[in-house]
Parts: structure tokens; sequence; C-alpha cells
């Protein structure tokens, strides 16, 4: 169970910064030229690096979120979370800054939960 917690954890450490990365740094970079014209024109090394950082990072980030995905649900169902519980964490991986408060109530309720199980299996 807590290699399963620990996947989570990274995983979903990696997932929130690399979405704030993308919303914070690719996105700005290649789309200002659309909000403030002549600021980053099209083609420039800056505009060239948010489009870089978000066609790969963006797919990197996807792929890595299927397996957070994937893991979360893993650990939810081992620790039999409710399903509220469950996809409000889930939810909240998606948005930024929001996603580390999620983890971190997820990442709480796991230990407790494997600490009870575990005292459980002692008695």
């Amino acid at each position: 169970m807590k290699p399963l917690l620990t996947a989570y954890t990274v995983l979903a450490t990696v997932v929130g910064c690399s979405i704030i990365t993308l919303v914070l740094v690719g996105v700005p970079l290649q789309y200002i030229h659309e909000i403030w014209p002549g600021t980053l024109p099209v083609g420039t090394h800056g505009w060239k690096a948010g489009s870089d950082i978000n066609m790969y990072l963006g797919v990197v980030h996807g792929c890595i979120f299927m397996v957070f995905v994937l893991v979360a649900f893993m650990l939810s169902v081992r620790l039999r979370w409710p399903i509220v519980f469950t996809i409000v964490t889930l939810a909240c991986g998606t948005i930024p800054f929001l996603s580390f408060w999620a983890e971190r109530r997820a990442i709480l309720r796991a230990r407790v939960d494997i600490a009870a199980a575990e005292a459980a299996e002692a008695v």
C-alpha cells in the first residue's frame, strides 16, 4: 500500500508542477502577442519557447496525468474512499495550485487509513 501512496505523491507533484509551468510560462509566452500586439511577435525566441513548452510539456503532462488518475483510482479503491472524495480529489488535480491542496488532503487521509488498516491487522 505504501508504494502506491509514494507513486501517488510523486505523480501528483509532477502533474501539479507541469500544469503550473504550462499555465504560467508556456501559454503566456506563446499567446502574449495576441493580447498585446507587438510585445512578442510570432517567430521570436520567446514565442518559439512557449510553443515548444506547450507542445512537448503538454503531451508529457497529459500522459503523466492519465497515469496519475489510474494510480489515484487504485489508491481510492484499496483504501475504500467515498466516491465523492475521490472525484473531488481528481477534479482538484486539474486546477493549478489547488492540485497541491487536494494532494495533501488525500495523502493525509491515506496515511490515516493505512495506519488504521495496519492496526487492525496487528490485533
